[in-house]
């Protein structure tokens, strides 16, 4: 039962990473699974108010539509390919975030070969949750980050591999 309730808790799409950086660039990936038996044929995110998207990356086997409004400012997209059942697919892109500490909600929207299409759109617990990304200030788990513990890790291994070399190489003491 607890296999059942995890696989079904990982079946969403979500964007990654969830916590960033206020005003920083970044990169987001979008990660679909899909969760049927037939195949996804279609995946389409809006991009949400305030972040600013400036590239996307190219994935094997998927066509990209970039969806802009009249100001030609990238409010959406739409990938269109092959998902096998039992995969998922990674598709990245690269926004700038708000320069004030916010909530991105990502509405996607799943569609499969046989016609039935799920809104990732729902209230966060729902059966069909919006991922969502908290923009802060100094976030320390996004990509490229280093701050808290990870800026001091390096340093004390260093320190620590300088001593035991040190000791390594000491000559022995003569005992008379």
């Amino acid at each position: 039962m607890t296999l059942a309730v995890t696989s079904i808790a990982l079946a969403h799409a979500v964007v990654y990473p969830k916590t960033s950086k206020i005003g920083g660039y970044e990169k987001y990936v979008l990660r679909v699974p899909n969760e049927k038996a037939t195949a996804t044929t279609r995946i389409e995110i809006r991009f949400p108010a305030g972040l600013r998207v400036t590239s996307f990356g190219d994935v094997p086997g998927w066509q990209i539509e970039v969806l802009t409004d009249s100001a030609k400012r990238i409010v959406g997209a739409v990938w269109t390919g092959t998902l096998p059942p039992q995969r998922f697919v990674e598709l990245p892109f690269v926004g700038a975030n708000p320069k004030a500490a916010a909530t991105l909600v990502w509405p996607v929207y799943q569609t499969y070969a046989e016609g039935p299409r799920v809104e990732w759109t729902g209230a966060e617990g729902s059966k069909t949750p919006a991922s969502s990304t908290s923009i802060v200030d100094g976030a320390t788990d996004a990509p490229g980050s280093s701050g808290g513990a990870t800026r001091f890790v390096p340093w004390a291994a260093l320190v620590l591999a300088v001593i035991s070399l040190g000791l390594a190489l000491r000559r022995p003491e003569a005992r008379g």
